[in-house]
């Protein structure tokens, strides 16, 4: 009746992996987007959280368009809450600028290669979020199984297990939180464009809740993405929502 580490010995095995020298340049600029792209999250939650608490307002503002501005700022009668709201703005320009810059100088130097183009047929799979997969996996044929990949990609808890009960927790930090990060995009992007994928989001949150939901759907994407890439087989949503 020993313990089960659920997700830890794949990621304990392959975080030691070096990378080859001449990707880790664009590897790290790809980070530093994903850092950018964080804050920019974080400020756009921000923006959506105070028009809804003082307007009743739910605004969809990725880009927030000159419209939608003046919209909000029709709303908002206090000054404080105006120039809390312009300064959030200011912000989010100002990553959005930066995160373009970064992918454009990220598509003029790599493109998808061998075995990852089929990524792309992956709905919330783009170029970018295919080369980000495919710059921190690297060579797939280092994880032999595909609980290995999903362990690495921190999609599976690190809970202990003994006798069916949870008994702790082990090493969250294990694996790449990159990976991690691209699969839980993935799955947002999948949710927002995909139908089945929707329908399977909406029951699993109607159990649970949304987070768990999607970080459920995260994991269902990178192994799915492990026989993508191992088998040169394009995405099939009946196999993963079946």
């Amino acid at each position: 009746m020993g313990f089960l580490l659920a997700g830890t010995s794949a990621a304990i095995r392959y975080t030691g992996y070096i990378y080859p020298k001449e990707i880790r340049p664009v590897r790290d600029l790809l980070r530093k987007r994903t850092m950018l792209v964080q804050h920019r999250t974080a400020h756009i939650l921000s923006l959506q959280s105070m028009v809804n608490r003082n307007t009743g307002r739910k605004v969809e503002c990725q880009r927030c368009e000159e419209t939608e501005r003046r919209k909000i700022n029709e709303q908002l009668t206090d000054e404080h809450h105006k120039m809390a709201v312009q300064s959030d703005k200011a912000v989010i320009d100002f990553f959005h600028e930066q995160i373009d810059r970064i992918e454009k100088a990220v598509l003029k130097e790599v493109k998808l290669r061998y075995p990852y183009e089929e990524l792309l047929t992956v709905p919330g799979i783009g170029k970018i979020l295919g080369i980000t997969i495919m710059l921190e996996t690297g060579d797939i044929n280092r994880f032999p199984t595909v609980s290995d990949y999903s362990s690495y990609c921190r999609c599976v808890s690190s809970k202990k297990v003994s006798n069916g009960k949870k008994k702790g927790e082990g090493n969250k930090k294990n694996g790449n939180k990159y990976l991690a990060w691209a699969y839980v995009e993935a799955a947002n992007f999948m949710v927002r464009y995909s139908e089945p994928a929707r329908k399977w989001y909406q029951r699993k949150a109607s159990k649970t809740n949304k987070i768990v939901a999607i970080k459920a759907l995260s994991n269902k994407i990178a192994r799915a993405c492990y026989f993508i890439i191992k088998d040169q087989k394009p995405f099939d949503p009946k196999k993963l929502f079946q």
